[in-house]
């Protein structure tokens, strides 16, 4: 389990999307893309109970979601508001006043950043429908199939997050480990991602992944300048890696589940369930080895 570098993989598939026209600009506003959304329920008979309750989801419909963008989905920047699959945003990392979890003011987009499972698994809901097809589809026949890696990966999302599309279950994948789901994969997997990444999409000569989407995904988001687009940390501002040079990146999530991706020194290295306090000592360290 590699927890958030997840959200590295979704933000990959979206920037798939921006280059297939299936997405104009990630400027656009999210809710022009997402129609109504049947939720998938294997009980062919709907009792009497259950009238009244909805059957369809509509995950960009309020008021200030109808404002949010790809763009602040991305950069965790949106402060989408809902529940999704049972999880409410505000119980991901909530705040100490649960007199305020319901009442909270709404922060326009762009404007605050916060880490947000809920909010990332409503983009992964959105690129579904945008897609017409699972997530980890499209990741293996345009990302890891192409890039050599294995048939033991896998993305999954929750038991009760299945939608329907045209006419097909298809299952809406979590884009990290906090309330289960995400992705499942080993080291070596994981470090040809990192290598795709180093060398800004390109595999062997053939672009994998647009340079440009690369690009914006190590661009700094004016929140929080050490996050790039979901889940590409930054160095920018030497914060990460005190030891690093102030172009490396890491692919990030919890336990801690690492992919650094160093561009000066040309060079991928995975780390897993590493201590979050232990990342800089053990860049520190390669450096110094590499450098000897």
């Amino acid at each position: 389990m590699t927890n958030s570098v997840t959200k590295s993989m979704l933000s990959t598939v979206v920037g798939l999307a921006v280059e297939k026209g299936l997405i104009r600009s990630v400027n656009d506003m999210v809710a022009d893309y997402v129609p109504p959304i049947e939720v998938f329920n294997n009980d062919p008979y709907r009792g009497a109970e259950k009238i009244g309750q909805p059957q369809l989801l509509y995950p960009f419909a309020s008021a200030h979601n109808k404002k949010l963008t790809w763009e602040v989905m991305l950069r965790q920047t949106s402060d989408w508001e809902g529940t999704l699959w049972g999880k409410p945003d505000w119980a991901d990392r909530p705040s100490d006043k649960p007199n305020e979890w319901l009442t909270r003011k709404r922060n326009e987009p762009g404007t605050v950043w916060k880490y947000n499972d809920t909010r990332v698994n409503a983009l992964a809901l959105a690129t579904t429908t945008v897609w017409r097809k699972p997530l980890p589809q499209v990741l293996r026949e345009n990302i890891m199939n192409p890039i050599g890696a294995s048939n033991t990966w896998h993305w999954t999302g929750y038991r009760n997050s299945w939608i329907v599309l045209d006419g097909q279950a298809i299952q809406s994948v979590s884009g990290g480990g906090h309330f289960g789901g995400g992705l499942f994969i080993n080291a070596y997997d994981m470090a040809r991602f990192g290598l795709l990444s180093l060398h800004k999409g390109n595999w062997n000569g053939k672009q994998i992944i647009s340079e440009q989407w690369v690009n914006q995904a190590l661009t700094p988001t004016t929140a929080n300048t050490g996050y790039g687009y979901m889940n590409w940390f930054l160095n920018t501002d030497k914060k990460l890696f005190p030891s690093a040079p102030l172009t490396a990146f890491a692919h990030l999530g919890n336990g801690t589940n690492m992919i650094y991706v160093d561009m000066q020194n040309d060079f991928v290295a995975v780390v897993r369930w590493i201590e979050n306090s232990a990342l800089d000592g053990f860049v520190k360290r390669l450096l110094e080895s590499i450098n000897k």
